[in-house]
């Protein structure tokens, strides 16, 4: 088997498809259907349930692990190459569910290191570890729980997650909201696999609720913006009022202990981080996330 097959493995898996599989790699799906099969030969066993729609077996699966992880410490050895031969400067890939908490720290990383490129992914938390382990990133920056097998972590913040209203809502002068009081409100939030619809549907499940959506939205940039305009609550992290104030928006308190964002940096443990890695896992983790400023200079 060659590399190009496994690569193309690795896409199928990943897409359980063979024609979506063969279009993102640009192949015909015969051709790519052909080179399955002849990976499944020379293993001796299928890689896929066949039966209605293409699946992943647990052999599959089991083989998938090991072709990332081979891949991924061939890639990372390239990048050491490629490194020890360009004086340092090299590239850094981040991974996050939302990249709009980190843009003071990526600001402050691209000034004190302007030679070193930034390759950011947005991947949602699920997928994270498995990122981790084949090394198809350096670091993940998580807000929610992830599992953690074979990675090392760093807490970077651990924050309470209010509900925002307009300013006229009935519950804008309340200091404190129950969730059982928020049952019939209609809410604006993100789509799933975001941290903050996780949360949301996470409060409401544990009461035997399901939280009223009106509006999903891939702009969690919008979502202030919509709550002020009367069109619903949302949940808002507390390091996020600041904005709220310039969007008129009113910050209550969740009667919750559950009702929290903890933000979480991860990397692989067996992993070798490039410098321009780990100048970037000092940058976020020196990062002041209350103030949003770096809590020592940037070296």
């Amino acid at each position: 088997m060659d590399l190009n097959t496994l690569r193309q493995f690795l896409v199928v898996a990943r897409l359980e498809h063979l024609s979506r599989a063969a279009d993102e790699l640009r192949i015909a799906q015969p051709s790519l259907s052909r080179t399955i099969a002849r990976l499944e030969s020379e293993l001796g066993t299928p890689l896929f349930d066949r039966s209605g729609r293409l699946r992943l077996n647990d052999t599959g699966k089991l083989f998938r692990g090991y072709v990332e992880r081979s891949l991924g410490e061939l890639d990372a050895g390239r990048r050491a190459v490629a490194e020890a031969t360009s004086e340092g400067v090299g590239t850094v890939r981040l991974a996050s569910e939302t990249f709009l908490t980190l843009t003071g720290p990526l600001a402050a990383y691209k000034r004190a290191h302007p030679a070193i490129e930034v390759e950011l992914r947005w991947t949602p938390a699920e997928d994270m570890a498995r990122r981790l382990r084949a090394q198809d990133v350096d670091l993940c920056v998580v807000s929610q729980p992830i599992h953690t097998e074979g990675l090392e972590a760093m807490r970077l913040l651990d924050e309470a997650v209010g509900v925002a209203t307009p300013l006229d809502h009935p519950l804008a002068g309340r200091t404190s909201v129950s969730i059982d009081e928020l049952a019939d409100q209609p809410f604006i939030t993100a789509h799933q696999g975001h941290w903050q619809r996780r949360l949301l549907d996470r409060l409401f499940a544990a009461r035997g609720l399901t939280p009223k959506i009106v509006c999903e939205s891939d702009e969690h940039s919008a979502i202030a913006d919509l709550i002020s305009a009367g069109l619903g609550i949302g949940l808002i992290p507390a390091i996020a009022r600041r904005a709220t104030t310039r969007a008129s928006l009113a910050w209550i308190a969740v009667d919750s202990p559950d009702c929290r964002r903890v933000l979480t940096l991860f990397w692989g443990a067996d992993s070798h981080l490039s410098t321009a890695a780990r100048l970037m896992r000092t940058t976020i983790t020196s990062w002041n996330w209350i103030t949003g400023e770096p809590q020592e200079r940037l070296g």
